[in-house]
Formats: structure tokens, C-alpha cells, sequence
């Protein structure tokens, strides 16, 4: 902060600290704007204070209750919880701005009382006029005419039906603050205007509600998108009307998390698919990994260690250790990330999360049996190793679910068959038919000794034909285990159909 400012800023710490997520309920949840809300969470849960959740919903044409829906699954998702807030309540509410006019309203005619708001009637043509006439830039906006007007300059505005604007008068001195991502930051005296806190017709802007709402709720630290940054001098010199009035106590800490890439370093946008929350769901993220790779968008755990947990993340977590830089969004990574976690979940765990898109892809049904639970049980431990997005279950696990005769065969499957099919099909059945104990170490024995020892084959050429006989598929789970969960009747039953499907 400059001098005069320094002394107002807040310096809470630990348990003190409260900081807010207040989205637009507009479109669904982007993965730059969730990570901002986990990046908040994190930093109230490392330092024992409060996440506050409230929703700035007063642009009636682009606000929908859907949006705000899909918000709270996505945050409920991800185990992103808050403190005081919508669905939660607290001393601070209403917590939807489209409820807090009359708050607006009051601090709105305070401000005026105290002289910091001002009525404007320029117009836009005007203030360029007087711009070019002045040999100022257009760019540089309003040129603070109106600060002085007198009551019968005002009064013939009025008559000639022009209703004003209300503008805040900002303090002629550098504005600066120590940016918690960024450092010092200053924006020097006279670098913007006035500008407009309150319409003509009486609607109060962003550039009011947001400060008004921080300042009511105690919000001491502001971590937010780094597209924010321009319009944070504004928000000091409210801030220091609000404190004069006594709305606030401390202008909060700001600091502006970087932005998050897309391809081609270009600012992730809501028409990238990557950026769609939900999109990452119905692939089959899993909120550990997702959480995981969208902590490292700009932060790290360490220089050589990626895979990390939750509650290691919440551990290490401090705003100050945010990297300024842009961070991309790498599809890649993230899958390899939540593969790792897939990994680490127990093995009933990872059965379990399976199961909605074994359902969603028509491989289960809304009941699941207790004999599906059963194969699944024996099937999970097979494919848990294999998968990186538990979307990729119903492909890899589809086939145990399923009989002989509904059996699909992939085209890419059929068409890696050897020429010598038939041959390893007849020999395969015949070894697995003297199997009494079906289980996987005889299975593997017998089929052994007929195609690799017998036919004199290599494995890739004996198990190949089995596996897309047994799955439909050229990739599976281990085949000889996958056999076992079969049974015997149902693996030869597969083989047998092969082996017709060939002799066609």
C-alpha cells in the first residue's frame, strides 16, 4: 500500500483469516473457476479460518438456478466444503446478492452523505468531446467534469431528463498493495478516474457489491482470477470511503491466482472441453486426482512429486507459494494423475465407483445382483492397475457381464486374428476340457502345455485369438484370471463360437 492506505490493510492471520468463492451462477462450472474456490478452501483449511460461500446473481438475463445447481454438485463433488454461506447460513446473510438491495441501498446513501459519491450526467459523447478538445486520448474516459457541479447546473440537467450516475471520488494518490502471488503492485495517481459505482436507474454495479459484500462478510484475504487484477485499485479506494463511513475495518489482502491455459497458450475458455467440470466426471475422474492435478495449476507440492493427497495438499497450501505464471491445462498429465490415485483407492473402494458407469453404459442395470457384485468383486482387482479413468471400466469389464451369445466382437479384434485361428481355438478347447479344478494356475498350465509347448507357438500367437474369443476385444484384462471368473462352461461356450464364427 501507499503510505496513506498502508495502515487500513487487514492483518489477520491464522483463525482470523476469512476468505470467500462467490461465483455467477452462469453456465456450467469451468475448471479455472473451481480452481480458484479449491485454492480458497485450501488456504482456510491450512490456516484454520473460514471459507465463506456466497453467489453474485444479479445479471437476471444470464443467471439461472440450473448454473447454481450444478455449481454446488460440482463443489459437493469434489468435497469442497464451506463454513457460512448459502445452504449453510450465518450471521452475514442474506448470501445471494439479488437478496441484499436494501443493504445496497443503505451503504449507497452513506457514501453520498459523506460526499465520496458524487452525481454524474455525462454522457459519452460528451466526455470524448471534452477529451479532444482537452488533446486527451479518447481511451482515457471520463475526465472527473462533474466532481464540482453546482445545485442549478444539476437541477438543468434534470430538466432536461437526464438521470445521473453516482461516482465514486477517488483519492488523488498512488494506490498500491502487496499482491500475495504478485508483490508489490502500484497503480500511480491519476492513472484512472472516477468511475461509476451506481447507475442512473438506481442499480448498483459489481464494482460496489463485491467490495460491500467483502467488507459486511469480514472477508480479510481475496484470492481470485488474475483477470480480477485491473479492477482491484478501484476496489482500495472504496474500500477506504467504506472504512471512513464504517462499513469495513481493513481493506482485505488480495492476491490473483494466474490464469489457466488451454492448447496453444491460449486462455482456457468455456467452448474448450477441457474446461467443462462435469465432462471430467463423465470420463471418470475421480475427485482425489482431480483435485490433485487442479492443485498443481499453479502450485506445487514439491519440485520432484506430483501424485499427493488431499490432505497432504491442505498440509503444504499457502497462497504465497502460488506461481504468477500462466498454467496449462495438460489433459495428459491430469489422466496419468488420476490413474495414480485409482491406484491407491482400496480395491472395494474402486469396484464400487465403477459401478455408475458400468450402469450409465448399459453393462449394469439400476439393480445391481448379487452375482454381478460378485464378479465385479473378483473383476476389480484385474483391471484397477490397467485404467486411468474409471470411464474405461464398462470396455474393460463389459465382457463378464455378458453371455457367450451376446458376446460383441470389436472389428479391430477380428481383424488381428492369425491366419492359424481355428487351429489354436480347437487345440485351446481340448486342453481346457481336461481341466477339473477351472481356476487360473491350472488354466495357464493346460493352455500352456497345448499352444506353447504343443503347437510350438508364441504367447503372443497362442493367447491372442483366446483373448479376443474370451473378451471380443485385442486388449482385456489377464486372460487366464478372466477365464476363471467365467467358468468353465461360459469359456468354452466363447471359444466354440469363435471357432464356428470361423469355419463360416
Amino acid at each position: 500500500m501507499s503510505t496513506s492506505l498502508s495502515h487500513l490493510v487487514t492483518t489477520a492471520t491464522g483463525s482470523d483469516i476469512r476468505v470467500r468463492f462467490c461465483p455467477s451462477p452462469t453456465g456450467t462450472p469451468h475448471v479455472g473457476l473451481i480452481r480458484t474456490a479449491l485454492f480458497n478452501w485450501a488456504y482456510a483449511r491450512h490456516t484454520g479460518g473460514k471459507l465463506i460461500f456466497r453467489i453474485e446473481d444479479t445479471d437476471a438475463a444470464r443467471d439461472s438456478e440450473e448454473s447454481y445447481q450444478q455449481i454446488l454438485d460440482g463443489l459437493r463433488w469434489l468435497h469442497i466444503n464451506w463454513d457460512e454461506g448459502e445452504g449453510v447460513g450465518g450471521e452475514h446473510g442474506p448470501y445471494r446478492q439479488s437478496q441484499r438491495s436494501e443493504i445496497y441501498a443503505e451503504v449507497i446513501e452513506k457514501l453520498k452523505a459523506s460526499g465520496h459519491l458524487y452525481e454524474s450526467f455525462s454522457n459519452a459523447e460528451e466526455i470524448d468531446a471534452r477529451n479532444e478538445a482537452a488533446g486527451r486520448a479518447k481511451q482515457l474516459g471520463y475526465d472527473n467534469f462533474d466532481r464540482d457541479l453546482t445545485e442549478e447546473q444539476k437541477a438543468a440537467f434534470r430538466a432536461e431528463g437526464r438521470e445521473p450516475a453516482l461516482r465514486l471520488r477517488v483519492p488523488d494518490t498512488d494506490l498500491s498493495f502487496d499482491d500475495l502471488v504478485r508483490g508489490e503492485i502500484t497503480f500511480p495517481a491519476g492513472s484512472f478516474s472516477d468511475f461509476v459505482l451506481v447507475r442512473p436507474n438506481g442499480q448498483p454495479l459489481y464494482t460496489l457489491v463485491n467490495p460491500v459484500d467483502d467488507a459486511l462478510m469480514g472477508i480479510t484475504h481475496v484470492l481470485r482470477g488474475e483477470d480480477i487484477l485491473p479492477s482491484t485499485p478501484r476496489q482500495i479506494a472504496l474500500y477506504s470511503a467504506l472504512i471512513e463511513i464504517g462499513v469495513a475495518t481493513a481493506i482485505p489482502r488480495f492476491g490473483h491466482l494466474p490464469y489457466v491455459m488451454g492448447e496453444g497458450n491460449k486462455k482456457l475458455s468455456k467452448r474448450d472441453p477441457e474446461s467443462n467440470l462435469f465432462l471430467h466426471r463423465e470420463r471418470g475422474f475421480i475427485p482425489e486426482g482431480l483435485v490433485n492435478y487442479l492443485a498443481l495449476l499453479g502450485w506445487g507440492l514439491s519440485a520432484d512429486r506430483d501424485v499427493f493427497s488431499i490432505d497432504e495438499f491442505v498440509a503444504a497450501f499457502d497462497v504465497a507459494d502460488v506461481n504468477p505464471s500462466p498454467a496449462r491445462f495438460d489433459l495428459k498429465k491430469a489422466e496419468s494423475i488420476n490413474g495414480d490415485h485409482i491406484r491407491l483407492l482400496d480395491v472395494a473402494d474402486f469396484a464400487e465407483r465403477t459401478i455408475p458407469y458400468l450402469q450409465t453404459a448399459g453393462v449394469l442395470g439400476t439393480e445391481v445382483t448379487e452375482a454381478e457384485r460378485a464378479i465385479l468383486a473378483s473383476a476389480a482387482p484385474l483391471v484397477q492397475e490397467r485404467i486411468g479413468l474409471l470411464g474405461e471400466a464398462p470396455a474393460m469389464l463389459g465382457f463378464l457381464f455378458t453371455d457367450a451369445a451376446s458376446l460383441e466382437y470389436q472389428e479391430d479384434a477380428l481383424k488381428s486374428l492369425p491366419a492359424n485361428t481355428t487351429d489354436v481355438l480347437t487345440a485351446a478347447i481340448a486342453a481346457l476340457q481336461g481341466v477339473a479344478d477351472f481356476t487360473t494356475d491350472p488354466i495357464q498350465e493346460a493352455l500352456k502345455s497345448a499352444l506353447i509347448d504343443g503347437l510350438e507357438l508364441k504367447p503372443r500367437i497362442a493367447y491372442g485369438p483366446l483373448r479376443v474369443g474370451i473378451s471380443g476385444r485385442r486388449i482385456s484384462p489377464p486372460l487366464f484370471e478372466s477365464m476363471e471368473i467365467l467358468g468353465k462352461a461360459e469359456t468354452l461356450a466363447r471359444l466354440e463360437r469363435l471357432s464356428a464364427l470361423r469355419g463360416e
